[in-house]
């Protein structure tokens, strides 16, 4: 069936657009129909409020909201909420939080909180001349007529840190910045910092349309390109990191020397080889995505922050690292990151603030370090694991109940099946061959038929 396109669809109702994308995607099938409405939320305000997060939606996504307890950060105990639907992710941090409960636990520090944004343009003319105005009197223009929109900024001890005129020339030609550097507090920023850009380019053009040294050629040679923040925070960013000594890091038959030595081994490959460290930092994201979601932050941004900052050395590395010395061993992040704790979903999803009420209603900075912890207890557990016992055992065992239930396996059934893998490897194969066992047939299709 070759489908149409439709015209006014952001005008439908609810019910309208279900019932459009049902008859022209879904052959009508009514079960579909049943599926969307049974997310809907029985209070219609909430559900209204969910609907008005985003444009044309027509039901709720869920995801799995779970805890993660025994942390200890800064001699701080958390119970850390991660929204994550990968199995074991949740059981991984909280095994790597109660390994080092009793070895000091989590430290973090914030290096950095500023925040950049760009003001791209274009300009043709004597680039000398353009940099002594904007040295002169453009710089203060700028801080000048932004007054009202960092006004509140300002209260809050935040606002405009720095701006730099960036020649580009050398990578496009004609090509310049305005760079700007921001303090957003508690708050995300990304709104007031494109305000603050917005008006930076009026203000310039202005500036050099009045200032009578530059030509009319020069002046209109002059071309806004765009105006937006960078989600690549360089300068905002915590350091997370654990530390004990060497002897107290034995891992079952595998002495302490031993361990520390395949560990170290694990985070070298990551720091040099790409295809490697690729795998070890998604293992990272798992666990900062899943905090970073919960609290209602946007998980793109700092995914993409995280992995330019992985290749900022040329080639994509390793966002960990360990050494020891003196017979130390450490571990640590250094993460960059830029979180809100007030403002957009933080104060209307309620169970986004409801995970910031568990973390005790964090600073931004402060939540940025528990990100941090997150992501650094992600990945000592998956590194141990690799090291040791190797990564299939646990993560299939939590991946145990996803086959059963794509089986559609009874309580009973269940329960019958976690206490016959409690001490065999799970795979995919195993589990339907007993499976079929226990059900009395000979493969999944004679199941599927009843």
């Amino acid at each position: 069936m070759k489908h149409q396109p439709v015209e006014g669809f952001s005008k439908l109702s609810k019910e309208g657009k279900i019932e459009w994308l049902v008859n022209e995607y879904l052959n009508g099938d009514e079960k579909a129909i049943q599926t969307l409405k049974q997310y809907w939320n029985d209070d219609a305000d909430l559900q209204k409020l969910h609907d008005e997060f985003s444009e044309n939606t027509i039901s709720n996504f869920y995801m799995p909201f779970g805890l993660a307890p025994n942390f200890l950060i800064n001699d701080e105990l958390y119970t850390i909420p991660m929204a994550v639907e990968e199995s074991s992710v949740v059981a991984a941090a909280s095994k790597a939080a109660k390994f080092w409960l009793d070895r000091g636990g989590f430290k973090t520090t914030v290096i950095s909180t500023t925040k950049l944004g760009h003001v791209h343009f274009m300009y043709e003319g004597d680039v000398e001349k353009l940099r002594n105005a904007f040295e002169a009197t453009i710089k203060a223009k700028l801080i000048e007529e932004t007054n009202d929109i960092t006004k509140n900024m300002r209260a809050r001890n935040g606002g405009i840190l720095n701006l730099e005129l960036i020649d580009k020339t050398a990578d496009l030609e004609n090509y310049f910045q305005i760079k700007g550097s921001f303090e957003t507090v508690d708050s995300m920023g990304a709104n007031f910092i494109n305000s603050c850009l917005e008006q930076f380019a009026k203000t310039l053009k202005n500036e050099i349309d009045a200032d009578a040294t530059f030509s009319t050629e020069e002046k209109d040679s002059l071309q806004i390109v765009m105006c937006i923040l960078s989600n690549f925070t360089p300068d905002c960013i915590v350091r997370a990191e654990v530390s004990c000594p060497v002897e107290q890091l034995a891992e079952g038959n595998v002495s302490a020397e031993e361990f520390v030595e395949k560990f170290s081994r694990a985070v070298r490959i990551a720091e040099i080889e790409p295809y490697r460290a690729t795998t070890h930092n998604k293992g990272i994201m798992n666990g900062i995505d899943s905090v970073v979601i919960a609290t209602g932050n946007d998980f793109r941004a700092v995914e993409a922050c995280a992995h330019s900052y992985a290749a900022k050395d040329g080639q994509y590395s390793s966002l960990t690292h360990c050494e020891v010395k003196d017979g130390i061993f450490r571990f640590w992040i250094d993460l960059p990151t830029a979180l809100g704790t007030i403002g957009g979903l933080t104060s209307l999803h309620p169970i986004v603030k409801l995970a910031l009420g568990i973390l005790g209603k964090p600073s931004a900075g402060e939540l940025m370090g528990i990100v941090a912890v997150a992501g650094l207890a992600q990945n000592f557990a998956a590194l141990r694991s690799l090291v040791t016992t190797g990564i299939q055992k646990g993560h299939m065992k939590m991946h145990l109940m996803n086959i059963l239930n794509q089986l559609e396996a009874t309580e009973d059934e269940k329960k019958y099946f976690v206490n016959f893998f409690k001490d065999k490897t799970v795979t995919h194969h195993f589990v339907i061959e007993e499976f079929c066992k226990l059900r009395g047939v000979k493969s999944v299709e004679e199941i599927k038929k009843d």
